[in-house]
């Protein structure tokens, strides 16, 4: 059955949190904060902080830059995977991937399927390998964030969770 096997150790992970809204500032960046607490509070390290307008072109600069930092190993960022023409983040990092991590977007939907219903089709949550640097791409809602964090990532960046999780193979990402 899957979960945490107490008898392994946890093992840190250094996360990036990178929050792509026109409207946010600092102040307001509730998603941010949210995933920040949570990856604090599981044990990780936040490695770095920030937020960034729907420019294709930024955030594309900030990924490649946080990717090829040895102090970074996961990127998380939530915003702009929605429909609208603003929305660009898919758009900016998924030509990044190396690999991309399919399954991750069909567990996100299930996962938010159960909070917010056929709402969660206007999501492009979606997953990858950038230089070896694992990328999560989650919408911007509190909720999204909340489901994307609490069961599906914060378990596959836990050594302990079993049958198995990306810790594991992180190590030979850049084979």
């Amino acid at each position: 059955m899957p979960g945490i096997d107490e008898s392994k150790t946890f093992r840190p992970v250094r996360i990036a949190v990178l929050t792509v809204s026109d409207t946010r500032t600092p102040e307001t960046d509730s998603s941010g904060d949210i995933l920040a607490r949570r990856i604090e509070e599981a044990g990780h390290s936040l490695a770095d902080r920030a937020l960034l307008r729907d420019d294709a072109e930024s955030i594309r600069d900030l990924i490649k830059s946080w990717s090829a930092d040895p102090g970074i190993d996961v990127v998380i960022s939530t915003g702009g995977t929605g429909l609208t023409g603003r929305d660009v983040t898919v758009e900016a990092v998924r030509p990044l991937f190396d690999k991309e991590i399919d399954g991750f977007s069909v567990v996100f939907h299930m996962v938010s399927y159960g909070t917010v219903g056929l709402s969660t089709l206007q999501s492009r949550a979606c997953a990858g390998l950038v230089n070896g640097t694992v990328v999560f791409c989650l919408p911007g809602s509190n909720g999204a964030v909340k489901d994307g964090w609490d069961k599906v990532i914060s378990h596959q960046l836990d050594a302990r969770y079993g049958p198995c999780n990306l810790l594991e193979v992180m190590p030979r990402f850049k084979e």
